[in-house]
């Protein structure tokens, strides 16, 4: 299985669900998106992102400020 990273670190709502979003699309289906963040609203953020767009958050966790999201592309 493919896995995209994506590194948003530094950036503020909305910015990393909006970068997640754009590399989504270049992920194939069933393929892991990576995404570092250090803003604390991209907890929330993007829960409601995989909610919406039907993708799976696998699981999220956070390691000295910064936050690790993988995300399984719905086909």
């Amino acid at each position: 299985m493919t896995t995209t990273s994506l590194d948003a670190t530094g950036l503020k709502c909305p910015l990393p669900v909006l970068r997640a979003r754009k590399a989504m699309k270049g992920v194939a289906v069933g393929a892991i998106l990576e995404v570092k963040a250090t803003d604390p609203g991209a907890v929330a953020d993007f829960k409601s992102f995989c909610e919406t767009t039907g993708d799976e958050l696998l699981e999220w966790q956070e390691d000295d400020g910064v936050f690790l999201f993988r995300i399984r592309k719905a086909g």
